[in-house]
């Protein structure tokens, strides 16, 4: 094993410890609020619930935008989100990472709102896309690169967005949850309710959907 891929495998041993770390972190700090709730005890749960929004909203807003391709509706899916797991945080089951948890909510309501945007679009006639439908997500804005640089990787991000959207549900689920959610197989598994086998094998015709329609 050479230097660089020696330094390579430890950089991903170390970003794994930290994710597990921070997995195991905000599972306690759910278990806590869920204690407190039970206690009756709902301000002290929603001050302990505030460190969960802390830790979770920034991936949470960058994975609904990738449903969504809206950052309006990526922060309405994610506040929605977060007030179901807060009203709903007793019935937490403490043997499950909050972070599947979590997802698993912020998925269907990402999936609720996509329903319902498409059910309002068939009542009225197209209009301009407002300006927050092709803005880049939150916090990806690079002001060092140049204007040309720029226009090129918002096409490309463009062209990827829209061979994801020609996905299969399930497909297009399992790819965003792994690439754009950070989450393993096995995490899906239990967001989705499916086998890791199962995620697997979509993720794998996903990648290979995708490289077929970005060849293109």
């Amino acid at each position: 094993m050479s230097r660089t891929d020696r330094t390579e495998w430890s950089d991903r041993r170390t970003e794994r410890s930290e994710r597990a770390d921070r997995l195991a972190a905000d599972s306690a700090i759910a278990a806590d609020v869920k204690a407190l709730m039970l206690a009756g005890d709902r301000d002290g749960a929603r001050e302990r619930f505030a460190d969960l929004v802390a830790s979770q909203q920034r991936r949470a807003v960058r994975l609904a935008y990738q449903y969504l391709r809206d950052a309006h509706d990526a922060d309405e899916a994610v506040q929605d989100a977060f007030l179901k797991v807060f009203t709903h945080i007793t019935s937490y089951r403490e043997d499950l990472p909050f972070e599947v948890w979590f997802t698993r909510i912020l998925v269907n309501a990402c999936l609720d709102l996509r329903k319902a945007r498409a059910r309002r679009l068939r009542w009225v006639l197209p209009l301009e896309r407002h300006p927050s439908a092709d803005a880049a997500p939150p916090e990806t804005a690079d002001r060092e690169r140049t204007t040309e640089d720029k226009l090129v990787s918002a096409v490309r991000v463009r062209e990827i967005a829209d061979a994801v959207d020609q996905l299969p549900e399930r497909q297009r689920s399992v790819f965003m949850l792994c690439h754009f959610g950070g989450q393993t197989t096995s995490q899906v598994s239990e967001t989705l309710g499916v086998s890791e086998a199962t995620v697997r094998v979509h993720l794998f015709r996903a990648v290979r959907k995708l490289r077929r329609l970005l060849e293109r």
